[in-house]
């Protein structure tokens, strides 16, 4: 509905009109690349796609919400900047992760639900993807300081680190846990939360008035 709407105002809006379209044949994709996942058995790297077009989606739908809104907000470069930085950071996080999750399945595959052998021989991988939530972390931790000190009134950042720490904890349960019943799905929940709440961050500290 949305989507017809901006084409009526396409003289006027054409950005919002191309995004609203963008997001609907995005949707579209999706839903056909869903199909190819389940039809291949979700097959490695297929899940991986299928989760960072679901981000693009987002953060399309972002875009069109911010873009609809007014926004007074001090403007920092710094902060700008380390926010497009702390973006690219989860997007690899998550793409990690994404593949982590791919061998876990294969491992559910192999040896069935001996949840303490999920993880025997894992790959480098998640050893990267273990030690770079640490960087996830600082470089978050230093927006939100940013903001305190600066008072630059974003408080959407207080968000960002309340995912970070549900992704750590979850994390930590999964490896020393055994993968208590919800933590995956919560893990990953709060990574696709994440990239929205700092997509958005950085869609008002780019629009400011």
């Amino acid at each position: 509905l949305f989507t017809l709407i901006s084409i009526y105002y396409w003289k006027d809006y054409k950005y919002l009109s191309i995004i609203s379209l963008l997001t609907v044949f995005g949707m579209g994709f999706q839903a056909w690349l869903g199909k190819t996942v389940v039809d291949s058995n979700l097959a490695p790297y297929k899940i991986t796609v299928h989760m960072l077009m679901a981000l693009v989606i987002v953060a399309l739908i972002l875009i069109l919400i911010v873009q609809t809104k007014k926004v007074n907000k001090s403007e920092n470069y710094l902060f700008k900047n380390l926010v497009i930085f702390s973006i690219i950071l989860t997007l690899v996080q998550v793409a990690i992760g994404t593949q982590v999750r791919e061998f876990v399945d294969e491992q559910v595959k192999l040896i069935g639900y001996d949840k303490s052998n999920w993880l025997t021989g894992v790959p480098l991988k998640f050893y990267v993807h273990r030690s770079f939530s640490i960087l996830v972390l600082l470089v978050n931790l230093y927006l939100f300081y940013l903001n305190k000190k600066l008072s630059l009134g974003y408080n959407k950042v207080n968000y960002v680190m309340f995912f970070i720490g549900v992704e750590i904890a979850t994390g930590i349960l999964m490896y020393y846990a055994e993968f208590p019943l919800g933590t995956q799905a919560i893990h990953l929940l709060s990574g696709a939360l994440l990239f929205g709440v700092q997509f958005y961050l950085w869609l008002q500290s780019r629009k400011t008035q």
